[in-house]
């Protein structure tokens, strides 16, 4: 059976009225290898799909058109059905299901006998059916597989070992005496520890009392050495007494003795500043009398020079007509200053008139904040934006910034009509003009920045000056007052792309009276898109009926392109501030001539000020030569009379330095006299101060020997003190112990330790510390026996007949745990050996379709660890450009069309290894450019035209033009319509002889 399932050859499904709401009635012959149903959209192409995965069990879930299946029946009718007969070898199967739309319950048949549902899916699965597996039967909605899990059931080890406790044999019995000996031995420590403390204390004690006794003889022995040394430091200070005051009173008269000495010094510093004073000012005089002649000297040379120069200057001519040219020329120049300060401020003013940047910049700020609203909606196409503005040189053609900031809408009410009628995917799209500028970018922001972003290549010939089918004069009469196309200005390229695909230069706006008139306008040839002021209105005709359908939607505000940037006043502003420029480097130049004629000027103006300067003093110098001479010799003749008699001040100045000096004589005599005074005076002190150190010293001595004695005797005082109060401390602490120590040994006051107790204590350590370890020890291994009882014995017995029988099971469990695991591990060779290698098979097969593209694809088994089973899955990884790096298929990093390819080529190497009755493929062509769907075309009509292969079901809206045809291929056009001719109407050899009669006319 499982081998004539995989040859199954034909498939008749069969729609009875009702099954789809395309079809009242319906059959289809498809043929045994490959089936190309081609039809356009909404003709019914899916709806043979969603009847064989209804008519074979399938799950609603699987088509994604609707959960329930009373949803597939048309609309209007209350059931249909569906039937499907079914190749096999010894006999065809056909299965029958009706639908009913109410309840959305099947009435289900096998080979004209009713039956379940559950024996429907029993035949198909036995037939090697699987409508849910996407590898087989992959509807519209299901077009993009990123990874294939695969899905089995996975072994679990599941282990139980039971671990039996062998608790309480015969070594417990012995763990439990050993732990009543430790006990023992605490209960004796506990008792002997206070003994061990009392005896510590009492030994402290004695060593107390002998210390406290040393302490007392020390003192005594300190205070019998004292006495001699005090009694001498007495006598030392009756003999220090009469010295002191002797050196008193010698000290009080070599004070009074310098006093004097100093007084004379004083006196005669200040004769002999007087002398000094007076034959200062004997050479004042003479200082005085030599600049006085050397004056008289200068002056009469300076007149005698005022003489010639006078004489010169009486020898030139009348400066005052060179003056007065020297006036006419200055004035002259003031007034060619004030005609060039003139020219510079109209430059001025005219280079001011053509500053035009403001405006452009203000402009510029209005780009800015549509920048910024693209960034605020999409930040990838903001980081595109960014670099592109960085890196445009890297491009040979034009490179247009997403459309939102490049269309620039004349008037900001006309904004939410372009807005609506653009998607917002195609606003922040990238315009090129070339194709390979275009993938040169989308390789650095999508696959190296990872940035998601739309790109656009505008039509090879330009389309923006495409004219509208209609002149808009003539729907004027409908409200029509313009297309959208000419109610924004953008790029040639841009407009190009929007007139292509939006056809905006075919679009009429309108008004109020648009709407009003709106059942009339809709009748108009040639309007498919249409607004008024607040709708828009899509209208469509049939193409066998000529009925007229139509939808309306509300025309939403404008987000984006409120903010309107005149591109033709930018353009012209730019083309203004390039003729400024020349304009503005022309007032430049001759700003800077005028400014050398200004520096000019000035400097010719301080030559003239200089010379006038000049001819004005030569004017008045004669007169100044004659003033200065008259005041020269009036000053000569004023000297002349005031000379100083130097002989007359000479000899005053001998008699005043005599009588000084005869005073100092007396002032001398009167200071020696009181200098030999104090030196003797001094001698006699210093023999007493020696006879004072002397004594000073020995009393020093005994002092300080005594001030040690002293501190010895003080701090021993303490020591007996302080020894005193330990002894008493002492002896309390040692009469508490020892009543404790009776106590815990349970013993009466004045009894004495019995013999047993110092025999066993003599066996135990002496000190508080050993004590104190050893107890921390004995009890340490006590603790370590826990769970143990007296009823330890009786329970030992007991289990040790129990670890017998478990032992015995242990072993029977073990022996099957090792059976189990190697039972998985041979499981696992027969699973996962052969499902690598088939996978290497789809690897090699996928491989070389990609390859013969000039691709490049793999198929691998993937896990991230070996033992999850269910993790295994399928992992497909492409390249569709030579510059990048294989990448996983995702929705996101690979294209549309590119995961088309990749899936279709996916089933193409599934074809001839998962052998399955027949295959089903929905529309996987959508989204693919015209060359790579030729490439897969030819690929699919190469593996479904074997004989070895499955039956294939290829569902199309469109083929390309001169693909490549084998005659095992059968050519199913769908066709639907009002005017259809019913099924069993249809004459296939009458509409073949009417085509080519048709031909041969032509």
């Amino acid at each position: 059976m499982e081998h004539l399932c995989s040859k199954t050859l034909q498939e008749t499904p069969e729609c009875l009225p009702c099954t789809h709401r395309t079809y009242d009635y319906s059959v289809v012959h498809p043929g045994p290898n490959l089936n190309m149903i081609v039809g356009a959209n909404g003709t019914g192409k899916s709806s043979i799909v969603c009847a064989i995965c209804l008519c074979l069990a399938g799950k609603t879930a699987v088509l994604g058109r609707g959960d329930k299946v009373g949803l597939y029946v048309k609309r209007g009718c209350k059931k249909g059905h569906v039937e499907i007969e079914l190749y096999k070898r010894g006999g065809n199967v056909v299965i029958f299901r009706e639908i009913h739309a109410e309840n959305n319950q099947s009435l289900w048949m096998l080979n004209d006998r009713q039956c379940s549902q559950k024996a429907v899916e029993e035949e198909v699965k036995a037939l090697r059916i699987q409508v849910s597996n996407l590898c087989q039967f992959l509807p519209q909605v299901c077009l993009y597989i990123c990874n294939i899990k695969l899905h089995r059931c996975k072994n679990i080890q599941h282990v139980t070992a039971t671990w039996l406790f062998a608790s309480l044999n015969k070594h417990d019995v012995n763990r439990y005496y050993e732990k009543k000996r430790h006990l023992d031995v605490i209960e004796l420590l506990e008792k002997k520890k206070p003994w061990v403390e009392y005896e510590t204390t009492r030994k402290e004690l004695e060593g107390v009392k002998k210390e406290r006794d040393e302490a007392r003889k020390q003192l005594s022995s300190l205070k019998q050495t004292q006495a001699p040394m005090v009694k001498k430091i007495q006598q030392i200070d009756e003999q220090l007494k009469p010295t002191e005051a002797q050196i008193k009173d010698k000290t009080a008269a070599i004070k009074e003795a310098s006093l004097k000495c100093k007084q004379k010094q004083d006196q005669l510093d200040r004769k002999n500043k007087e002398i000094d004073d007076i034959k200062q000012k004997c050479r004042l005089k003479q200082m005085e009398e030599e600049d006085h002649q050397k004056r008289i000297s200068n002056t009469r040379r300076t007149i005698e020079d005022l003489k010639a120069e006078l004489a010169k200057v009486g020898d030139q001519p009348d400066v005052t007509p060179r003056i007065n040219a020297v006036n006419a020329d200055l004035r002259r120049i003031q007034e060619e200053r004030a005609k060039i300060e003139g020219e510079k401020g109209d430059l001025r003013r005219e280079k001011d008139n053509l500053l035009l940047e403001k405006k452009l910049n203000d402009m510029n700020n209005m780009m800015n904040a549509k920048v910024e609203k693209l960034r605020g909606r999409h930040r990838d196409t903001h980081a595109a934006l960014q670099w592109l503005r960085q890196n445009k040189q890297l491009f040979r053609g034009n490179v247009h910034e997403p459309m939102m900031l490049v269309i620039n809408v004349k008037d900001h009410r006309f904004a939410k009509y372009v807005e609506n009628h653009i998607s917002f995917h195609d606003l922040r799209a990238f315009v090129f003009q070339r194709k390979d500028d275009m993938e040169k970018f989308m390789i650095e922001v999508r696959d190296k920045m990872n940035l998601k972003v739309n790109s656009i290549c505008a039509p090879e010939e330009s389309c923006s000056k495409r004219p509208p089918s209609r002149n808009i004069e003539s729907l004027r009469r409908f409200g029509f007052f313009t297309y959208l196309r000419e109610m924004f200005d953008a790029p040639d390229e841009v407009m190009s792309y929007l007139c292509h695909q939006y056809r905006v230069h075919d679009v009429p706006v309108g008004n109020e009276r648009t709407k009003s008139m709106i059942k009339t306008v809709i009748e108009e040839p040639y309007l498919k898109v249409l607004y008024t002021t607040e709708e828009r209105y899509t209208v469509k005709r049939s193409f066998y009926s000529n009925k007229i359908s139509t939808s309306n939607s509300v025309v939403h505000p404008s987000q984006y392109l409120t903010i309107t940037v005149d591109a033709e006043e930018k353009r012209q502003l730019e083309q203004q501030m390039k003729s400024c420029e020349s304009k503005l480097r022309d007032i430049d130049e001759r700003m800077k001539a005028l400014q050398k004629e200004a520096v000019a000027l000035d400097r010719r103006d301080n030559e003239l000020l200089a010379e006038k300067k000049g001819l004005s003093e030569l004017k008045g110098k004669k007169r100044q030569l004659e003033q200065k001479i008259s005041t020269k010799q009036d000053s000569l003749k004023q000297m002349e009379q005031n000379i100083i008699d130097l002989t007359k001040i000479e000899e005053e100045t001998k008699e005043k330095i005599a009588a000084v000096n005869a005073e100092k004589v007396t002032i001398v005599t009167a200071f020696m006299a009181q200098m030999k005074l104090r030196a003797k005076l001094t001698m006699e002190k210093v023999h007493l101060a020696l006879e004072t150190v002397g004594l000073t010293a020995e009393k020093n001595k005994l002092e300080n020997d005594c001030r040690e004695g002293a501190s010895e005797l003080r701090t021993t005082d303490q020591k007996c003190s302080r020894l005193e109060q330990r002894k008493v401390q002492l002896t309390d602490q040692c009469k508490g112990l020892l009543k404790r120590a009776k106590a815990i040994c349970k013993m009466q006051p004045d009894q004495s330790l019995p013999e047993d107790l110092r025999n066993a204590f003599s066996k135990l350590p002496d000190t508080l510390d050993e004590v104190d370890a050893m107890l921390n020890e004995e009890r340490s291994r006590a603790e370590c026996f826990t769970g143990l009882s007296e009823n330890v014995v009786d329970e030992y017995n007991r289990r040790e007949q129990e670890i017998k029988q478990m032992e015995k099971e242990l072993e029977e469990k073990s022996n099957a745990l090792n059976a189990y695991r190697q039972n998985i591990s041979e499981a696992k060779e027969r699973w996962l050996n052969p499902l690598k290698h088939l996978v290497e098979q789809i690897n090699e097969k996928f491989s070389a379709f990609f390859r013969s593209m000039q691709c490049a694809g793999e198929v691998d088994l993937h896990s991230e660890n070996e033992e999850e089973y269910d993790k295994y899955g399928i992992r497909i990884r492409v390249k569709f450009h030579a510059t990048t790096q294989l990448h996983e298929l995702t929705p996101y990093h690979q294209s549309g069309g590119e995961r088309s390819v990749s899936t279709m080529l996916y089933l193409m190497a599934l074809q001839e290894l998962n052998r399955c009755p027949f295959r089903v493929v929905d529309e996987i062509n959508q989204g693919m450019d015209p060359v790579n769907e030729r490439r897969v075309f030819d690929i699919v009509v190469r593996t479904a035209c074997k004989e070895t292969t499955s039956q294939y079901f290829f569902i199309t809206p469109k083929l390309l033009q001169n693909l490549t045809y084998a005659e095992e291929m059968t050519i199913l056009c769908i066709h639907n319509g009002p005017h259809m001719l019913s099924p069993n109407q249809w004459d296939e050899r009458a509409f073949v002889r009417r085509c080519l009669e048709r031909k041969a006319r032509a």
